[in-house]
């Protein structure tokens, strides 16, 4: 499965660390390509389009605090970006929220922690049941 990734100059630099940690997953990088200041809305809109496209059924994005990015993604209706601190929040988000995004703060978050909210974005289906419900007033609303 080809998972996309973006962010702007502050998730530069962990972006690319992701990216090598997990070669086994095929990426498609949305950019930025450099470390040169950016406005994170740009990356966080290619990213909700990629979602909305269908060319992606799940990403990444990483911008300073990760809340402005996940707000820019979450501006499309076929996003979900949930913006994690720990590998729970983001078992959480996928299982019971079906998150299809996963939003980091690389000035909030250390690298290792940033690997086990990937890994748990990767590992955990969604639950589906009973949240199902939830994700379909979500969709509803847009």
């Amino acid at each position: 499965m080809q998972i996309a990734i973006a962010s702007d100059h502050a998730g530069f630099e962990l972006k690319e660390i992701l990216k090598k940690a997990f070669e086994n997953v095929e990426w498609l990088d949305l950019g930025t390509h450099s470390a040169d200041s950016v406005d994170y809305p740009a990356f966080g809109f290619a990213m909700g389009q990629a979602i909305t496209d269908g060319r992606v059924q799940k990403g990444v994005v990483i911008c300073g605090s990760g809340i402005g990015i996940s707000i820019a993604v979450n501006r499309f209706p076929a996003a979900r970006a949930a913006l994690c601190t720990n590998a729970t929040m983001a078992r959480l988000s996928r299982q019971h929220n079906d998150a299809n995004v996963l939003a980091l703060g690389s000035r909030i978050i250390g690298i290792e922690v940033a690997r086990e909210c990937v890994s748990a974005v990767l590992d955990t289906p969604f639950d589906g049941s009973r949240h199902q419900r939830r994700i379909d007033m979500l969709s509803a609303a847009s």
